[in-house]
């Protein structure tokens, strides 16, 4: 098993389902890059985007995804952001980086989960629920483009899309 890479819009359940993931299996790590960059940038991602606007951050996400292939893990559980897999460059990263999952997720979903989220610069606008349809419905093929498998998680547990990750990546490990 190598690095397991978990993509998708934001409320999808990337950081939870990653930290699940690692409980399971004490020999990975979990990373979330979103928290990587906050914690080396000594900012959160709102000021980020306030300050430097949304393509320094997404930069940002670039340069981070070209440390940690340097680096070499195969051990870890990657969770990105929403949008980090909107460059074709980190698109690419992602991939030499492990297996790609695509954490899939309907917008009723991930209003329900973020909609009392103030920390989530892309949803202060005026109508969080038409904005979080419209980005799903451009992102999902870019996501799907992305990832080496979809997992449909609206229904699923935290433990239950953990468990499927896991099944995946051992046949996907098997079949290389």
């Amino acid at each position: 098993m190598g690095n397991i890479i978990l993509i998708g819009y934001m409320g999808c359940g990337k950081t939870t389902v990653g930290n699940c993931i690692a409980d399971l299996v004490k020999t990975y790590t979990f990373a979330d890059t979103d928290a990587l960059i906050v914690a080396r940038q000594g900012r959160s991602i709102s000021e980020i985007f306030e300050t430097d606007g949304e393509q320094e951050f997404r930069m940002m996400e670039t340069a981070l995804l070209e440390e940690l292939l340097a680096e070499k893990s195969d051990k870890q559980i990657l969770a990105t952001g929403g949008g980090m897999p909107l460059r074709e460059e980190n698109k690419r990263l992602l991939r030499r980086l492990g297996t790609v999952f695509y954490m899939r997720v309907t917008p009723e979903t991930v209003y329900h989960r973020v909609q009392n989220d103030t920390t989530r610069p892309l949803l202060q606008c005026d109508n969080p629920m038409e904005r979080i349809r419209e980005m799903i419905r451009t992102r999902g093929p870019v996501y799907e483009a992305a990832a080496d498998a979809v997992l449909d998680v609206d229904s699923l547990t935290p433990r239950g899309a953990a468990d499927k990750i896991l099944e995946i990546t051992d046949r996907i490990g098997a079949n290389k």
